[in-house]
């Protein structure tokens, strides 16, 4: 099953440090990584020693792949390993992630330090990896000996434990943002030009008049402090053209009341009356 925000007419990014999960304890977190890494372009998923073996056949295949929601791709071509060396042996630069100070004395980044220099080096042809620990222990210190750097998670430290996908995607967003910029995946659609001071002008001009002929702008001696509260509201707003063409209809409406019904409305409303008849005088 994909999500409602899978589009197949785009390409898929790709590439990024490679995503090594340690002894993964359950196959349904390792589809979830797989969805978390194609949430930001990453692609290179290796396990290393997972305890329920790598879920090809029956309820962890299963299980797995509906938790990849679509990513199933990356669990397709995931390399495994029996052991954290193997896994990481072709790589120039390894980072461990954990959420406690191991005092193995070297550098410790946050995701949104460690992406943008990894970007710039993985750019210039360097291979990355990132250590994720199991579920329940995290990394022990010998696999994070093999690290060149620590990463860890500005989090609550009372309660530090991270979902080892959402770990995953904390890293992958970052990683999208310093190798892509941190760029909106869209922008509003401007159906309508910004409004023109003239035709603020004129709106205003109209809709003051039908309050004055209403009898809003009371005390007199208070109208032009209204009036200017009036108009700041307005254009506080921002509005479009669109917006002053809509609000001039509708205070039209408010002040000659409904339109009168056209043939074309006419028949349109009596056909639908007479479909609503006749569907009642035929209910069972």
């Amino acid at each position: 099953m994909t999500g409602a925000g899978t589009n197949h007419s785009v390409e898929s990014l790709q590439g990024g440090p490679a995503i090594i999960l340690v002894r993964p304890q359950l196959a349904v977190n390792i589809g979830m990584c797989a969805r978390a890494m194609a949430n930001f372009g990453l692609s290179d998923l290796r396990l290393v020693n997972p305890r329920e073996g790598w879920p090809r056949t029956g309820a962890l295949k299963k299980g797995a792949y509906a938790a990849a929601a679509g990513a199933v791709h990356l669990l397709e071509k995931a390399k495994l390993y029996d052991t954290v060396e193997a896994a990481v042996v072709d790589l120039n630069c390894v980072y461990a992630t954990t959420a406690r100070e191991r005092g193995q004395f070297k550098p410790i980044l946050t995701p949104a330090e460690a992406m943008p220099p990894a970007a710039a080096r993985i750019a210039a042809g360097e291979k990355h990896g990132i250590l994720f620990g199991p579920e329940r222990t995290g990394l022990d210190n010998d696999d994070i000996a093999l690290a060149d750097m620590i990463i860890t998670f500005p989090v609550n430290p009372a309660y530090a434990s991270l979902n080892l996908a959402q770990a995953v995607l904390l890293v992958g967003y970052e990683w999208l943002k310093a190798n892509a910029g941190d760029v909106k995946p869209f922008l509003p659609v401007e159906r309508s030009p910004a409004a023109s001071r003239q035709s603020m002008l004129s709106f205003f001009e109209f809709f003051e008049g039908e309050l004055e002929r209403s009898g809003f702008f009371r005390p007199i001696g208070k109208k032009p402090v209204m009036q200017r509260n009036l108009r700041n509201m307005f254009h506080r707003m921002q509005m479009t053209e669109q917006d002053v063409r809509t609000f001039w209809g509708m205070i039209v409406r408010l002040v000659e009341g409904p339109r009168a019904e056209t043939p074309k409305e006419k028949r349109a409303r009596e056909a639908k009356e007479a479909a609503e008849d006749h569907a009642e005088r035929n209910e069972p």
